[in-house]
């Protein structure tokens, strides 16, 4: 459990109020104008990503309060419990583990007194081999015909993410595969997408943990009749569906082969669940061994997260020096999707803390 900290209540907090007293009617071209090294003081840079905060209205006393509120907060504690599988997250009283989806140190992570990495490799393992399969064309459809298209199905973090990343990373799609992405429970969103497409080269990702997530399965039920109206056979939805999820009983009364299931485990937020057996669609798109390399740069920020000195470490107060004046934006087509899971992410930080700070104060309803 995290310590009972209300960070409102810390002196750093108190300090950070008057400093924002004496600073909210400066202007930043009269802070430029002080320090013509402005953007190398505020900016930083981690292997090819760059970080530039010099055009927030922060100064270094700004930054120093801010670094203070951290330690007093615990933000260093909370870190290492993350790390180490505490159940931090309070609202739901389970462990925050996607760093364990791409740890690739080889170095285990335990929950509960179990190690996970074994668990988390295993499916790596399925996915390489499901992924390498179909983009070989070794998985083939009922009738004997190579798979062209991949519809996933699925709602929330089990759409945003992989949205987001084969998008993003479109430039390193393998050829011969095309993938699509269903959400809307709106009939219109899946007849769309598959009136473009035939069912005997068509594969459909069901992304559910409990398999019964209302959205996605009124939109898995559409599909498989949609595939039964060529296929006729159900027993040729074997070879045309694949399942995310917990639960084996309704996956093998879809008919889905329990062979074809991928799991993932309750410590995968859904707005990080692109690092696990969701991120299929990703795997099957750009090809294993680029998954694999978003796993090691993931791997390589969540190090840096951890380890960095505190001159390096910006991004550990960046939430609070940015406040509510956070704008994300896709400038570039290629980064759609991009606003749509960051505001996922930040709504989801956003409640679990208010939880937490009810906590904090005991109020009652959060036990």
């Amino acid at each position: 459990m995290l310590k009972k900290i209300d960070p409102t209540k810390t002196q750093a907090w108190k300090n950070l109020s008057g400093h924002f007293q004496k600073m909210k009617d400066v202007h930043l071209r009269d802070l430029f104008a002080a320090d013509p090294r402005r953007f190398e003081t505020f900016s930083v840079r981690f292997q090819d990503l760059l970080v530039d905060y010099s055009k927030n209205r922060i100064t270094r006393e700004t930054m120093g309060l801010l670094f203070a509120l951290a330690e007093e907060a615990g933000l260093r504690e909370a870190i290492e419990a993350m790390f180490q599988g505490d159940r931090i997250n309070e609202t739901e009283n389970r462990a925050v583990l996607h760093v364990a989806l791409r740890n690739r140190s080889g170095s285990p992570i335990y929950v509960d007194g179990k190690d996970v990495m074994p668990g988390v490799n295993a499916v790596l393992e399925k996915m390489k081999d499901f992924s390498e399969k179909v983009l070989s064309g070794g998985w083939r459809g009922y009738s004997g015909e190579r798979i062209r298209d991949l519809v996933n199905i699925g709602i929330g973090g089990s759409d945003l993410g992989p949205v987001m990343v084969t998008e993003c990373l479109k430039p390193y799609a393998r050829e011969g595969i095309a993938v699509h992405f269903v959400s809307n429970v709106d009939g219109t969103h899946l007849a769309e997408t598959l009136k473009k497409l035939n069912p005997e080269t068509t594969l459909f990702i069901i992304a559910s943990k409990t398999f019964t997530t209302q959205e996605t399965m009124t939109n898995a039920f559409s599909a498989r009749e949609w595939f039964l109206a060529r296929a006729r056979d159900p027993l040729r939805v074997a070879r045309h569906f694949v399942a995310i999820s917990t639960n084996e009983e309704k996956v093998r009364a879809f008919g889905i082969d329990p062979e074809n299931r991928l799991v993932f485990w309750d410590w995968v937020g859904g707005r990080y669940s692109l690092w696990s057996a969701i991120g299929l669609s990703i795997a099957c798109y750009l090809g294993f061994e680029n998954f694999a390399e978003l796993l090691q740069g993931a791997h390589e920020m969540d190090r840096h997260f951890r380890e960095a000195p505190r001159v390096q470490a910006w991004v550990k107060v960046a939430p609070v020096a940015a406040g509510e004046g956070r704008q994300v934006d896709d400038h570039q087509a290629r980064v759609e999707g991009a606003p749509e899971l960051a505001g996922a992410i930040d709504g989801a930080a956003k409640q679990r803390y208010r939880v937490h700070r009810r906590r904090r104060r005991g109020w009652p309803g959060t036990e």
